[in-house]
């Protein structure tokens, strides 16, 4: 018996749609049928990349806004026509059992008649002009994208939100000519690379490699060596365990038990025994921790607009409101934490964002209110752009990441 392929996707978006879950913690907690694991996570991801273009459609097309869940299935659906090539009839007909099968046999008609229907020709000539419509075609928020439009220009900033992940990066302790045979990329940084597909299998548990994304990798090698050093947001701990090799002793915290917990996991299983790790909120000052470091490192919370393209439900949820609160929090972290470096000490600020306001922004203002810290140069063979404070990392020249990384020296 064939298997309905908007059935599985359908379960894991609802919980990204309706109930708010985080999508890779959807994936990993839906039972959902293996044989067509990479069908159903293309799906997933691909609805959420496309969300506004599809949602669009759907406006269009519907006389009246459809309820959530026949949305989602008609989300679903276009997507299938749209970028997987799939005949309309086979979709439709699979949508169609879809809405019956959830006992919603009274909008199945209206589904069969919106996918017959619909024509991404008359679509397209509908989408309005301006940032608007420009906003809709890369499916971007619009607020979102009217900040990237301003920093970046039209034409950069729509190739930074296209720019799609270049796929997993590993980072190799050992053993790593075994896989090497596998299609992939080289990086600029050593025993790290970029594979389009990679299982995991015992050697990861054996500590042989480990999964690092490539902004975690290009941040760790901005560090310079030293005796003591503080990793202020830790989880899951992939920074912490890399910068042991070259500190004597790392001190990593974080605020959730369960995510201490990674980190703990993490040392362990890639035998880092000279990271420390403790539940703490970075942004509250500990007298205990005064200038006690040599170095340290507050790559803290922000809009993740550099991951998108491995986190599109990002798009989704994050709204531009956000950025105000969660800026507190970052300026809280790095001005705690400066006050655990030792005179002559360093400083790193380091985000997964791709806008100035959390980024050099951050930086300006703190080192306005901290004159006894200074911007140290600072440079990284991944491409990137130099600011007037540190290194932005775009996702369109840096393999699908963007993030930002100020090396700082207290006096």
């Amino acid at each position: 018996m064939l298997s309905n392929p908007v059935y599985d996707p359908f379960q894991i978006l609802t919980k990204v749609y309706s109930e708010g879950a985080h999508l890779k913690q959807a994936l990993a907690d839906t039972c959902i049928e293996e044989l067509h694991r990479a069908r159903t996570v293309k799906i997933v991801y691909g609805v959420l990349e496309k969300d506004g273009y599809l949602s669009f459609c759907i406006r269009h097309y519907a006389p009246k806004a459809p309820k959530p869940a026949v949305r989602l299935i008609l989300k679903i659906a276009l997507y299938m026509l749209l970028y997987m090539d799939k005949k309309k009839y086979m979709v439709t007909d699979c949508a169609v059992e879809l809405c019956k099968k959830l006992g919603k046999g009274g909008v199945a008609g209206f589904v069969n008649a919106f996918l017959r229907r619909f024509d991404r020709a008359e679509a397209d000539g509908a989408i309005p002009e301006g940032e608007e419509g420009e906003a809709v075609s890369l499916s971007y928020p619009l607020w979102a994208w009217k900040r990237l439009k301003a920093e970046y220009g039209g034409d950069r900033g729509a190739a930074i939100a296209k720019a799609e992940s270049a796929g997993l990066c590993v980072r190799f302790e050992k053993n790593e000519e075994k896989y090497l045979s596998l299609p992939h990329v080289g990086t600029p940084f050593a025993h790290t690379y970029i594979f389009p597909r990679f299982v995991r299998d015992e050697g990861y548990d054996e500590g042989d490699y480990t999964f690092q994304s490539i902004g975690s990798r290009a941040i760790c090698e901005l560090a310079d060596p030293c005796a003591e050093f503080l990793d202020a947001c830790a989880a899951p701990g992939g920074k912490s365990v890399m910068l042991a090799k070259k500190c004597g002793r790392v001190t990593a915290f974080e605020l959730h038990p369960h995510r201490v917990e990674l980190i703990r996991q993490y040392k362990e299983r890639m035998g880092a025994e000279n990271v420390f790790e403790m539940q703490k909120d970075s942004s509250v000052f500990d007298p205990a921790c005064e200038e006690k470091f040599d170095g340290a490192l507050c790559d803290v919370p922000c809009s993740g607009f550099g991951t998108i393209s491995e986190n599109p439900d990002i798009k989704l949820f994050r709204k531009e409101g956000d950025l105000a609160s969660l800026r507190g929090a970052q300026q809280g972290i790095l001005d705690a934490c400066s006050r655990y470096v030792k005179r002559g000490g360093r400083l790193y600020y380091s985000t997964c964002s791709v806008f100035e306001e959390e980024n050099d922004g951050v930086v300006g203002e703190f080192l306005k209110s901290h004159p006894d810290f200074s911007v140290l140069p600072a440079d990284s063979p991944l491409s990137h752009e130099k600011k007037k404070y540190g290194l932005q990392f775009l996702p369109d020249r840096a393999f699908g990441a963007g993030f930002y990384a100020a090396k700082l020296m207290r006096n």
